[in-house]
């Protein structure tokens, strides 16, 4: 689908405004006492005051400067959009939990993306460190108004390899993607943001990034981001739940073959 370029240079501008207030509240709450927490699905999915805060004061702005988008929230859940229509992705806090426990280490993340789900921009904010993950596609991706690209990097050696639990639990595969990347003296890092973990794919700062359970509210707009800045996605557009693996273009082929050899080895002993 295409959106006339002022529409997306409008939505731009607002997403990062939107970045940078909800930057702010996201510190000053996380400055006070530590953060109540209310369960969802379970003691591994929690929500804060903050989280519904952002997102509610999100979803106020883009429905008046976008009234046709639909959106879909991480609190909040979907709001239908006129049909053939765009629809926003919202994260307000992904990390919960680190921001819960005063670890500072949680992001805000807000995507716009076609009606089949291809994401057209993307924004990632994170409030500890005053940066600010911008990408339209086909443009390029900036962090802070500069570009960045991933890591000129030709193996997996030595190097970060970022990745997340599936909520609380290893997803099926990660165990022998984890022993790979171990025999490759490769550090693993699970930080606790999807979209922090993926925007470091595109900063060059980590190599590569795996997520056993792809969401679109808070992995979509870091996606675009890093294949803005030349990452290689394994599948390029995932679907929901379904595995993805990032990587800087020069270890995509290396950490493709131990990618699928580990989904491989799930299998085989999942047939034992």
């Amino acid at each position: 689908m295409d959106i006339p370029k002022r529409d997306l240079d409008r939505a731009l501008e607002i997403a990062t405004e939107l970045a940078g207030r909800a930057s702010e509240t996201i510190r000053r709450a996380g400055a006070a006492a530590p953060a109540a927490v209310r369960q969802k699905a379970g003691p591994a999915d929690i929500v804060t005051d903050t989280d519904e805060t952002v997102e509610a004061h999100v979803r106020e702005v883009l429905a008046a400067a976008f009234p046709g988008y639909g959106i879909v929230g991480e609190e909040y859940g979907a709001t239908e959009g006129l049909p053939g229509t765009p629809h926003w992705v919202i994260d307000p806090v992904d990390g919960t939990t680190n921001f819960a426990h005063g670890l500072g280490w949680c992001s805000f993340s807000l995507g716009l993306a076609a009606p089949d789900g291809t994401p057209l921009l993307g924004v990632v904010a994170d409030p500890w460190r005053g940066e600010t993950f911008t990408a339209v596609r086909g443009r390029g991706a900036h962090l802070n108004g500069v570009p960045v690209r991933a890591a000129d990097h030709t193996t997996l050696t030595g190097h970060v390899f970022l990745t997340e639990w599936a909520a609380h639990a290893h997803w099926p595969g990660m165990d022998a993607l984890l022993a790979d990347l171990a025999d490759r003296h490769c550090t693993v890092r699970v930080m606790g943001s999807t979209a922090l973990s993926l925007a470091q794919v595109a900063a060059g700062r980590a190599t590569a990034a795996a997520i056993g359970e792809f969401h679109a509210v808070d992995g979509l707009p870091a996606l675009l981001i890093a294949r803005e800045a030349g990452a290689i996605a394994l599948p390029e557009l995932p679907a929901h739940d379904e595995p993805l693996l990032l990587s800087a273009p020069g270890v995509a082929e290396e950490a493709a073959r131990i990618w699928r050899r580990s989904r491989e080895r799930e299998t085989a002993h999942g047939a034992h």
